[in-house]
């Protein structure tokens, strides 16, 4: 029997391997603070040999995103590849374990291995990702289950799947199931060199497929190429139906039509920002398909990702539905 699922993302089935490491570190190792780097198979296995107190977890921008929002009771799946290796079949099981479908089986022929991101987080809880784009970017519309796709209410893609022609037609043929089921679609904009690096295309499916999207300040500044947010944003909500940026600590703006909204925030150092805009998406996405206003969607978004960059890792400890309880959310 057919399944409907309030939520279904498209992404990166991507290991998280996360260590510490201090600027020194970083230094003498090549890695460029602050920002996901792509690196080959070799470097990979370089870094992933210098991490020395690893934590493993299953990954991947909008996996965590989808694996957030499945611990508020929403139905979830994450559409993804991974190969069937050590690294692959952990991530199938985290998946299933965490209560989100993932109705990929791993590839026993893949000609990659299992992608993997070493993720190195610095005394601020700054994390430097290094990813080694394996299995999981090779996924296409070949992998994507029509069934799924085409029965979700939400559907949230993953911008950095883009970085191979695979992943475009993946995302053109999950957006038109869904759409066709009369759903919703929407994507993250994942990074400001992956804006950089799609530019055109991102304004064109903005535009002609999304009905949001969601992205962070200086994502949506490399988009529209300007120092002027308001500007941004403003140019964005003319095409597409709700718009959302995030801001490091500063109130997040959102727009939907004539509404605005404008939550606060309040700082934490944190323990690790790896998944802090992950898990914003899980709660915010969780507002909406539950019929809350904006506003509420917003709130719900800074909840979650206030209580991830607490912890090392980037999916939630507890249940978010415990968080936003002692919120008074829900």
């Amino acid at each position: 029997m057919t399944k409907t699922y309030d939520l279904v993302g498209i992404g990166n089935a991507i290991v998280d391997v996360i260590s510490h490491g201090d600027d020194s570190f970083l230094d003498n190792m090549g890695i460029e603070k602050g920002i996901m780097q792509l690196i080959d198979r070799e470097r990979a296995e370089l870094l992933y040999a210098a991490m020395k107190d690893r934590v493993q977890t299953p990954g991947g921008s909008v996996a965590n995103t989808i694996a957030g929002a499945g611990t508020l009771g929403l139905s979830t799946a994450f559409l993804g590849k991974v190969k069937d290796d050590a690294l692959g079949r952990f991530y199938a099981q985290g998946m299933a374990e965490q209560g989100t479908d993932f109705p990929n089986p791993p590839v026993k022929d893949a000609p990659a291995p299992t992608s993997r991101s070493m993720i190195f987080v610095s005394p601020d809880g700054e994390r430097s990702m290094n990813t080694y784009l394996g299995a999981g970017a090779d996924f296409d519309a070949d992998d994507v289950d029509a069934s799924v796709a085409g029965n979700a209410r939400w559907l949230f893609l993953e911008g950095y799947l883009y970085d191979k022609p695979e992943g475009k037609t993946a995302f053109t043929a999950a957006a038109d199931h869904c759409r066709k089921g009369g759903g919703k679609v929407g994507i993250t904009l994942s990074d400001p060199f992956c804006v950089d690096r799609h530019r055109a295309d991102f304004l064109r499916l903005i535009e002609g497929q999304m009905d949001y999207v969601i992205g962070n300040h200086e994502e949506w500044l490399a988009l529209y190429q300007t120092d002027d947010l308001d500007v941004a944003l403003a140019q964005a909500a003319t095409i597409c139906d709700i718009v959302v940026c995030t801001h490091s600590g500063e109130p997040v703006k959102i727009i939907r039509g004539a509404e605005r909204a404008l939550v606060a925030v309040t700082r934490i150092t944190p323990v690790d920002a790896t998944g802090a805009g992950d898990q914003f998406a899980a709660g915010f996405l969780y507002g909406m398909a539950t019929g809350r206003d904006i506003e509420m969607a917003g709130k719900m978004g800074v909840a979650a990702a206030s209580e991830v960059i607490r912890h090392v890792g980037p999916r939630p400890k507890r249940p978010l539905s415990e968080v936003f309880a002692e919120a008074g959310l829900v």
